[in-house]
């Protein structure tokens, strides 16, 4: 049974040798000391663009985001495992769409005002994207 137990057991091989994670440390080093040199001077300038408003937006923003990561971890969010998790999600989904027996049980049992909101809560996700993307709240700038 102890042999069995320890054939089962993960085996703790190397991976990767001491140099290539000191060539990898010390890269990602690079990496963030130009990012510092380069992005420093933007975020000045950024700072001094909103003027009285920075210290309030900060604050904003890093409540934002301790309140993001509580909810993360109470909900015991996680991004999905592997790629067939997120196929299966989305294949799922399609044969409800074309199944006209679960629209059917969904307007029986009043689920339909359940799946409404999370359309309208998809929709208004994907207009804020747009807007977003475009940079203007009202159509694209053609000049």
């Amino acid at each position: 049974m102890l042999r069995l137990a320890r054939s089962l057991r993960p085996s703790r091989a190397r991976f990767a040798s001491t140099s290539s994670q000191q060539k990898a440390q010390e890269t990602l080093t690079k990496a963030l000391e130009f990012a510092k040199k380069t992005l420093t001077p933007v975020g000045e300038r950024v700072g001094v663009a909103l003027g009285s408003y920075r210290q309030p937006l900060l604050y904003n923003m890093s409540v934002t985001r301790e309140l993001l990561k509580q909810i993360y971890i109470a909900e015991n969010l996680a991004p999905p495992r592997s790629l067939s998790t997120v196929l299966d999600a989305y294949s799922t989904v399609w044969t409800r769409v074309r199944d006209v027996a679960y629209w059917r049980t969904i307007l029986s049992n009043g689920e339909w005002a359940r799946v409404g909101v999370y359309a309208v809560e998809a929709y208004g996700i994907f207009k804020i994207g747009e807007i977003l993307g475009r940079r203007s709240l009202v159509g694209y700038d053609l000049h």
